[in-house]
């Protein structure tokens, strides 16, 4: 007689969510010193940033705990002192200092950002460039 072989499957505990969370920042202004002409490098010039960040979404906020959470407010200071470090001369090299410095926060998984200058070119209310990066998984 033949003996069968039996695999036991163990059945994880399906979770009754599934989450998608994000932090938010729209239309956050700041001037700084950025471009490649002499008059831009001679005075600054307001930007404009619109952020979105996919956080991980098995992060549990503590009531009173802003260390469990991506804090919109450390962003924006985070943002705001890349903006004022020094003069850059393309936005997207200023996108990536914003990229390097906020992926260090392991929680955030992907961040969507747009970088507008409203005011330098005429006819238009803004010209600018967005920027989506993702953590790849490891």
């Amino acid at each position: 007689m033949k003996k069968k072989n039996i695999k036991i499957i163990n059945f994880q505990k399906k979770e009754e969510y599934s989450y998608k969370r994000k932090v938010i920042i729209t239309d956050l202004v700041f001037d700084t010193s950025i471009g490649i002409h002499d008059f831009e490098k001679k005075k600054e010039q307001q930007i404009k940033f619109n952020i979105e960040i996919d956080i991980n979404p098995f992060l549990k906020a503590a009531e009173n705990d802003l260390e469990s959470i991506v804090n919109y407010e450390n962003i924006i200071s985070k943002v705001k002192l890349i903006t004022h470090k020094r003069h850059y001369n393309l936005l997207e090299a200023l996108a990536e200092d914003i990229f390097d410095n906020l992926f260090l926060a392991k929680n955030i998984i992907k961040i969507k950002l747009r970088i507008e200058k409203p005011d330098i070119i005429k006819n238009t209310s803004s010209v600018g460039i967005e920027i989506t990066k993702k953590k790849n998984d490891k």
